[in-house]
Order: C-alpha cells, then structure tokens, then sequence
C-alpha cells in the first residue's frame, strides 16, 4: 500500500490576504486558485518552493462557528513546521518582510529552529535539521 498526505487546510480569513501572505512574505508558491461556484468558494492551494510533498489548502470557514478556529488551529500549539536548507537565509529574509519570530533561534540537538506567527497567528516552525 502506499498512501501520503497531499494537503493540510489552514482557516483563513480572506483568500487574497492570505494568498499575498503566502506568495509574497514566505515566497510560496500559488498551486491553484479555483472557483468553485456551486459552493461558493474557492480551492487555493500553496506550497514552499521547491516541495514536492504536502501542500496547504487555504479555506476560508464555511461555519460561522469555525471562524473562531482562524489563527488557533491547534490550540496555540506549533502548528506547522517548514523545512529549510539554509535557516539564516530564510530567518533573515522573513524578518525583513515583516514576519514576527515569537521564538528567537535556537541551537538544538535536531536542528536549529524559531517559531514565527503567520498572519493570523498560527504558529509555525522554521526549522533547518542537523545534516545526516
């Protein structure tokens, strides 16, 4: 049997600000962006350059009592965790456009790892392993 995870859904608020979050501060890349009229919503789906794996489905709630889970997917736990080759690149590159790090740099024996918000908050890991 072989089966993986193709997307992972982040609640977000609006489609374009978060499409622009994505694009333009973290430099993914827009995979899809469809309309689908029948429901009246939209399948946009992201991902980091170069990945080949999981991708992020943005969706906005289609419940109003969703719209409280937006920013707090997983409760104020890290929710996501992307993967770099080279993390001061990226750091230093996030941090000038406006990303904020709730977590400074750390050495640790996986890696070297900081926690930054996205626009609503979620928490996310940037995270360059030790090398094998």
């Amino acid at each position: 049997m072989i089966q993986n995870i193709v997307s992972v859904a982040l609640l977000v608020d609006d489609y374009d600000e978060a499409i622009a979050f994505f694009t333009q501060k973290l430099h993914f890349n827009l995979l899809e962006d469809t309309y689908i009229p029948e429901q009246d919503k939209r399948w946009v789906v992201v991902a980091p350059p170069g990945s080949t794996g999981t991708n992020i489905l943005l969706a906005r709630p289609s419940q109003p009592e969703q719209a409280a889970f937006v920013g707090n997917q997983t409760g104020g736990r890290v929710s996501f965790f992307l993967r770099t080759d080279d993390f001061w690149r990226d750091y230093e590159a996030m941090r000038a456009k406006g990303i904020r790090f709730v977590r400074e740099p750390q050495e640790q024996p996986y890696g070297t790892v900081a926690v930054f918000e996205d626009l609503y908050g979620n928490l996310w890991d940037l995270l360059s392993p030790v090398p094998e």
